[in-house]
Parts: C-alpha cells; structure tokens; sequence
C-alpha cells in the first residue's frame, strides 16, 4: 500500500517546523545570553567598558517666543555696537 501525503497537510506542516526553529534558536541564544552574563559578573568583566557613549541630542521644533527673540536681536545689537567701538 503506497502512502499519500495530502498537499494541504504539508502547507500546514511547514510553518510549524519554522516555528519549532525560531523557538530553538531563541532559547539557546537566551540560555547563551544569562550564562554569558553571569559569568561576566562572577569574573568582573564590565561588558560597556570602553566604549563610548555620545551625548543626547535635543531638537527642538518649536518656534521661539517673543521674548527670545527679542532678548537675541539686543544680544546682536551690543555685539555689533562692541565691535564699531573697537574700531
């Protein structure tokens, strides 16, 4: 007696080994992860030692209020006075 293996069957059967891969490969690389870092702590070996940590940037999209942009103009202003007086 020949076995026959419906097409549907299969369509179903392959998402579920890729499943069964992904969850795998998730737990081992986890279980590598936590015996990683507690090795680490055990021997003292900070992971983030050396490297470099650059600064937040903030940018600010909203316009300035009237206040400010008239305290830069005076601002402007005693710069250009300044530099006329030095001539």
């Amino acid at each position: 007696m020949l076995l026959y293996i419906d097409i549907s069957a299969v369509s179903m059967v392959i998402p579920i080994i890729a499943g069964i891969i992904v969850v795998i490969s998730s737990s081992v690389y986890l279980i590598f992860r936590r015996a990683k870092s507690k090795i680490s702590k055990k021997l003292g070996i900070d992971e983030n030692a050396g490297k470099e940590v650059e600064e937040d940037v903030v940018i600010n999209d909203e316009e300035t209020s009237d206040a400010e942009n008239e305290s830069a103009s005076e601002k402007t202003d005693v710069a250009a006075t300044v530099e006329e007086n030095k001539e």
